[in-house]
C-alpha cells in the first residue's frame, strides 16, 4: 500500500480527491488531508508518506515552497492545479507528475502508477525545482540518461535529435539519450525564442548555428554537428535567422 497525504486549501477539493483515490486507486491509503503547507509538513514528518498530492495556489505558501521545508524529499510529489499554463513546464522538466483540475480518473491512475515505479525525488530534481521556483524562464532540465539522472543547462544544448520514441540531446560537451520524444522537448521549449524546429527529427538552438546550405538543406552547428532542414521549415528558418 502507498501512503498518501492531500494538501489543498479548499475542503471540497480535498474531499473530491480523497473520494477518487478511495474508489479508483485501491493501492493508495490517504493518511492525512491538510489545508495548508505548514500543516502538511507536520503530517509528512508524522506519517512518512510515499506520495503527497499538493495544490499549487494556496494562501501564505505556494505548493512549490515545500522545497524550503525539507533538506531531503524522500517522497513523490504530484502537483494539482486548475491552471494548465501554471509552470507545467517546470513539473515536466523536473520529472514530477501533475494533475489538472477537475481531476481525470485515468490520469490519476497514471500518476499513481508513476509513484509506484519511482519512489522519492532525486537530489538533482530538488535542486532544479528550487532554482526554477518563481522563474518564468527555463534554465535547467533533468534528463534520465542511461539509468542515471543528469542536470542539463538549457543554454548548453546545441540541438535535440529525434531517435524514434527517444531524443538525443547534443550539448557542447556531451550527448544525453532521453526517454522523452522530440515533441515533448518542443513543447517544453516553446517559449524559448532560441530554439527552432527545423525538421521532423531536429530541434536546434540558433545560437550555435554556424552556416546553412540551401543546396543540401542542411545546417552546420558548432562542434561539427550537421542538422537537417525540411523544405516546409525553410522559410520560417530563414526569417528567424534574419534572412
Amino acid at each position: 500500500m502507498l501512503k498518501a497525504i492531500l494538501v489543498d486549501d479548499e475542503e471540497r477539493a480535498r474531499d473530491v480527491l480523497a473520494t477518487l483515490i478511495g474508489r479508483f486507486c485501491e493501492e493508495v491509503t490517504v493518511v492525512a488531508a491538510c489545508k495548508d503547507l505548514p500543516e502538511a509538513v507536520e503530517a509528512i514528518n508524522m506519517h512518512r508518506p510515499d506520495v503527497v498530492f499538493l495544490d499549487i495556489e494556496m494562501p501564505k505558501y505556494a505548493g512549490f515552497e515545500i522545497v524550503n521545508f525539507f533538506k531531503e524529499i524522500n517522497f513523490e510529489i504530484v502537483f494539482t492545479t486548475a491552471y494548465a499554463e501554471h509552470a507545467i513546464r517546470a513539473f515536466d522538466m523536473a520529472a514530477i507528475d501533475y494533475l489538472l483540475k477537475p481531476i481525470d480518473i485515468a490520469r490519476l491512475r497514471v500518476a499513481v502508477e508513476r509513484v509506484r515505479a519511482k519512489r522519492g525525488i532525486q537530489p538533482q530534481q530538488l535542486d532544479v525545482l528550487k532554482s526554477q521556483y518563481g522563474q518564468d524562464e527555463l534554465k535547467q532540465l533533468v534528463v534520465t540518461s542511461r539509468s542515471e539522472q543528469v542536470v542539463v543547462q538549457i543554454d548548453r544544448i546545441i540541438a535535440i535529435e529525434a531517435q524514434e520514441s527517444y531524443s538525443l540531446i547534443h550539448t557542447a560537451d556531451k550527448k544525453h539519450l532521453s526517454a522523452k520524444n522530440l515533441k515533448f522537448f518542443e513543447g517544453l521549449l516553446a517559449t524559448d525564442p532560441g530554439f527552432i524546429r527545423t525538421h521532423k527529427s531536429w530541434l536546434i538552438n540558433r545560437a550555435f548555428v554556424r552556416s546553412y546550405s540551401k543546396a543540401h538543406m542542411s545546417i552546420a552547428m558548432e562542434g561539427g554537428l550537421a542538422c537537417k532542414l525540411s523544405r516546409y521549415k525553410k522559410e520560417e528558418f530563414e526569417r528567424l535567422m534574419g534572412g
